[in-house]
């Protein structure tokens, strides 16, 4: 389980909509003061990321959490918006130099991105459910007794 900090600023049901200040995914690593993920981190700032998570720990606004997410989940929505997109593309374009040419090839390659981002779009809207991060704790500083 990947886990992150947040605050809770919204409560519908049972999910919580909550902020997560947004990190470099290498901000503990030795070397960010000359990567260029670091460097992009501090060009773009630390903005907040807000979100629906399943809110498991009852945590009300103004609670500070613990959310997580399933690192099957992260992989697979991985594979899904660059590997498929990027399937799309190769297999259309190999197809359209075969049957057409140089020309069409490209054309076709390009139709195939566009269609694997059509498909990505319509299989995330369906499993959003699924992939939902979970409000797996509060903290004690949240300030509220159980």
């Amino acid at each position: 389980m990947i886990e992150q900090p947040a605050r809770v600023v919204a409560v519908d049901g049972p999910y919580a909509w909550v902020e997560s200040e947004r990190t470099s995914a290498c901000g503990q690593c030795s070397a960010k003061g000359s990567c260029a993920s670091g460097a992009l981190a501090r060009l773009l700032g630390r903005r907040s990321v807000r979100l629906r998570a399943l809110n498991r720990a009852a945590a009300v606004v103004g609670d500070r959490v613990t959310i997580g997410i399933d690192e099957g989940v992260l992989l697979r929505g991985a594979l899904l918006m660059y590997g498929l997109p990027l399937a799309g593309l190769l297999a259309a374009a190999a197809t359209g130099l075969a049957i057409w040419g140089e020309a069409a090839s490209v054309l076709a390659g390009g139709a195939g991105l566009a269609a694997g981002f059509l498909f990505v779009r319509h299989r995330t809207r369906r499993a959003a459910e699924r992939g939902l991060p979970v409000v797996l704790s509060r903290s004690p500083a949240s300030g509220r007794s159980r």
